[in-house]
């Protein structure tokens, strides 16, 4: 399966190259796939993959399944899961430039324990100055007004999660999630949209957009290797907590630090 994606994820020539840090996230573009198969895979996750085929994940329970194959219409990511005691089956889409990252914040919830607070989707949007609307359907619009997010209910019984981007050129991306979906995993879907930390692209993978505020770096591609490499060894070692007798307490972690933070040269356009 021919993706577009950058380099860093193996050895290479250490000479720096030039990247850019994108704002608003949702206008980013796709991304690297890697980011979210290489979570998965670290997190236990089962690589049902064939070679030239689409990308297909199975939970290590079997409960969910997560697939990526950009070459049917609209091609994207859809993510299923099974009926369980108290729990409908559910299914999620994302059209393919819909940002890894935010795909990321999805499924990456996906390989963690649910928390015991009550799930609140709109909060998040809420702490980034979205506005919410309530009439027939419920919708939560970013301040530029270029995302939203909807709870959107035709008639009793059929309704369901839908969200999306739009630049000057017309709408980028769609996603939407079945109202069975766990409310925890949409709420993970909404805190990693609203989230104003800016997101990674190599030179040549920013989509041309007015509406997209740009910061060229020069990175070297260990530096961004190890950014990658953080972010596996963090699945792998939460993995290895959640099956290990051994762990008797939480481990203390870092304050959280944008993974640019020490990115090199950089210069705002």
């Amino acid at each position: 399966m021919k993706q577009q994606q950058w380099t860093g994820w193996g050895p290479g020539a250490q000479q720096a190259e030039q990247h850019y840090l994108v704002e608003p996230r949702y206008l980013a573009g796709g991304g690297d796939i890697r980011y979210v198969s290489e979570f998965l895979r670290a997190s236990g996750w089962n690589d049902k993959s064939r070679t030239g085929g689409p990308l297909v994940f199975d939970s290590p329970d079997k409960a969910v399944r997560i697939g990526y194959d950009p070459h049917v219409q609209p091609g994207g990511w859809t993510i299923s899961g099974k009926a369980a005691p108290g729990q409908e089956a559910w299914h999620a889409t994302f059209t393919r430039q819909v940002p890894v990252e935010i795909v990321a914040g999805f499924t990456d919830a996906l390989t963690r324990p649910r928390s015991a607070h009550a799930p609140n989707v709109w909060a998040p949007l809420q702490e980034q100055r979205w506005k919410t609307e309530q009439g027939q359907h419920v919708t939560a619009m970013s301040p530029d007004g270029g995302a939203w997010m909807q709870f959107h209910q035709s008639k009793p019984g059929e309704a369901l999660w839908w969200a999306g981007a739009r630049n000057e050129h017309g709408r980028v991306w769609d996603a939407s999630f079945t109202a069975s979906t766990p409310m925890h995993l949409v709420q993970a879907f909404s805190t990693a949209l609203a989230d104003p930390q800016q997101v990674m692209r190599p030179r040549g993978h920013v989509p041309p957009s007015t509406h997209i505020r740009t910061t060229s770096v020069s990175v070297r591609p260990e530096e961004l290797s190890a950014w990658q490499q953080a972010r596996i060894r963090a699945a792998r070692a939460a993995t290895w907590a959640r099956n290990s007798w051994a762990t008797t307490r939480p481990r203390r972690q870092a304050p959280a630090a944008g993974p640019y933070a020490q990115a090199g040269g950089r210069a705002r356009r």
